[in-house]
């Protein structure tokens, strides 16, 4: 029942959630200990029997400072709230001793995230408020056409586990990590993906994978796996709209980059008829693979051949799909 009411809390209030954020109806995630103050942040301050301080929220300057009453100015941004403490009270000794003094996080406009990969603005982004995970690829210009199936999220051990089911701990950093489809996010097909963005998330769109159709067929070119994760060699040959008539489709190949892109390709003997006949099982293609259909004239695919290929794989039009 408890995961329903989320699920529908999230469905309906999702693209709300900043909003009321920011007029104090719903509570902000509340800051990790060791949070670094910045510009455009907002703290309260309550100091016991001084009423000149208590409870004034203060506004961090675009300079990192700000102004308390009897402290002066004060230096903030690069601080965490344990340190900014520590400095207001040595700057109220003089009138107090030993301030009892508290100081929370009432705003944190200083939210910044980085957003990498595909997308149109990729760098370091400064959030106005908490913000989802799509709006985060807004802010960012949008996800390019060459952006693939899948946003990466990295996020930093102090601000826990992000909560989707797939996501993995780095044993060596802490750090988490998890993987949404950008299509599901676009469309909100799926509402409790669209996660909030935490301060110094790092968000990648991946470029998506390429295959490549070459050789006897209606339309050679290299095909973006855009929002397909995967593709069959069927498949990709659909996309070239199919071998031309003088195609030897019991002599295709598929050239397989190595690990490290080191050294000749893997060449893999490849009989379409039989797998058009359903005597062998398609085969799925990796992202650099280039499907190689010679001419029933060949007589196999030379080491020039291979050579020539590699060399026009590489200025071939892209199709996306």
């Amino acid at each position: 029942m408890g995961f329903i009411l989320n699920f529908v809390a999230s469905l309906f209030l999702g693209p709300l959630l900043p909003l009321l954020a920011q007029g104090g109806l719903i509570a902000r995630p509340p800051a990790a200990p060791d949070y670094t103050l910045g510009p455009g942040d907002q703290i309260s301050i309550h100091v016991v029997d001084m009423d000149e301080i208590s409870d004034k929220p203060q506004r961090i300057d675009p300079n990192g400072y700000v102004d308390i009453p009897m402290a002066g100015r004060i230096r903030a941004s690069g601080l965490s709230l344990e340190q900014f403490k520590a400095e207001v009270s040595s700057r109220l000794t003089k009138y107090i001793t030993s301030p009892d003094i508290s100081v929370s996080l009432t705003d944190d406009q200083s939210r910044v995230v980085s957003v990498i990969g595909s997308v149109t603005s990729p760098g370091v982004h400064q959030l106005p408020g908490p913000e989802r995970l799509i709006e985060v690829i807004s802010l960012a210009g949008g996800a390019r056409t060459d952006a693939g199936a899948r946003v990466i999220v990295t996020r930093e051990q102090k601000w826990g586990k992000i909560p989707l089911p797939d996501a993995t701990v780095d044993v060596a950093t802490g750090n988490s990590v998890a993987s949404v489809s950008l299509d599901d996010l676009q469309s909100s097909k799926n509402p409790i993906e669209n996660i909030l963005v935490m301060p110094d998330d790092i968000i990648s769109v991946p470029k998506a994978e390429t295959v490549y159709v070459m050789g006897n067929v209606k339309k050679s070119g290299a095909f973006q796996l855009s929002s397909h994760p995967t593709i069959t060699l069927l498949q990709a040959l659909t996309l070239a709209e199919g071998p031309d008539h003088d195609a030897s489709l019991k002599k295709a190949e598929i050239l397989r980059p190595r690990p490290g892109m080191d050294g000749d390709p893997i060449q893999i003997p490849v009989n379409i008829t039989d797998i058009l006949d359903g005597k062998a099982r398609d085969i799925a293609l990796q992202g650099n693979d280039i499907l190689w259909v010679p001419n029933s004239a060949a007589k196999g695919a030379t080491r020039r051949t291979i050579d020539a290929v590699l060399q026009a794989a590489t200025g071939v039009a892209v199709y996306h799909f």
